[in-house]
């Protein structure tokens, strides 16, 4: 099957300073498509835009603040005149048993996983009408699917997200707007390094039916896909891509 096409489009993906959001970044640039990163790391988001040319936009932002979310759809809409696309990828990963988590760290993952895509999908709406629609891509969790020992406040921002993603479906299908969430596992990010050793994505992982980790390229082809013409008919729905962790 010929990879999806995005020409002519605009995407915008935050978190995309590195790790996920810069592989999903690379592969919209390879598709075609004008890209709208966004990141809090701003040194390490320039470098990735600079690797698109003229196909790259680099904007510093914070997902929480909505006024910087209208900054960045004002800066796409100058550099490239138009919003196709949102991926919702930025996103905070802390653990910690429920009797031992903390209001403060329950309140700001609230806020970077679950407030802050609430605003983009707010901010980007009405670029997307007036492009005569538009696909919108929250990054949840399995985490969103399932219960996960020491998630309880990770796990209810993606669970969270996955509601926000079926209503906010139904509330947009009328403008052609389409909403879907995707549920990695395990995959081989420097986030998920940083918890689990350099070495997290060469070993062998017995707890998943595939028995190894994700690689973001594999996610950021569903993000595509997702994001494309190909999915012109799927809305609302959740896609767990996680090996098989989830099936058990």
């Amino acid at each position: 099957m010929t990879a999806p096409r995005l020409d002519g489009r605009t995407v915008v993906v935050t978190g995309a300073g590195r790790g996920q959001g810069a592989v999903e970044a690379r592969l919209f640039a390879q598709a075609g498509a004008g890209v709208v990163l966004t990141d809090v790391r701003e040194e390490e988001g320039r470098a990735v835009a600079e690797e698109f040319g003229d196909q790259g936009l680099f904007v510093a932002h914070d997902v929480t603040d909505a006024a910087g979310w209208r900054k960045v759809v004002d800066a796409g809409l100058e550099a490239f005149g138009r919003i196709d696309a949102l991926v919702n990828n930025a996103a905070l990963w802390r653990t910690a048993p429920v009797d031992e988590d903390t209001e403060d760290n329950l309140r700001r993952l609230l806020d970077v996983n679950l407030v802050g895509p609430f605003l983009g999908i707010q901010a980007v709406v009405p670029a997307m009408r007036a492009a005569g629609g538009g696909s919108i891509v929250n990054i949840s969790s399995t985490a969103g699917l399932v219960g996960i020992v020491g998630h309880a406040s990770y796990g209810a921002t993606k669970f969270g997200l996955r509601g926000l993603t079926k209503s906010a479906s139904l509330d947009l299908a009328p403008y052609g707007i389409r909403v879907n969430s995707v549920h990695p596992g395990m995959v081989d990010t420097p986030m998920v390094a940083g918890a689990l050793g350099a070495d997290a994505g060469s070993r062998e992982w017995p707890n998943v039916p595939l028995r190894r980790m994700g690689r973001p390229e594999e996610v950021a082809e569903l993000v595509l896909y997702l994001a494309s013409d190909a999915s012109s008919y799927v809305t609302g729905a959740e896609f767990a891509i996680d090996g098989g962790l989830t099936a058990q």
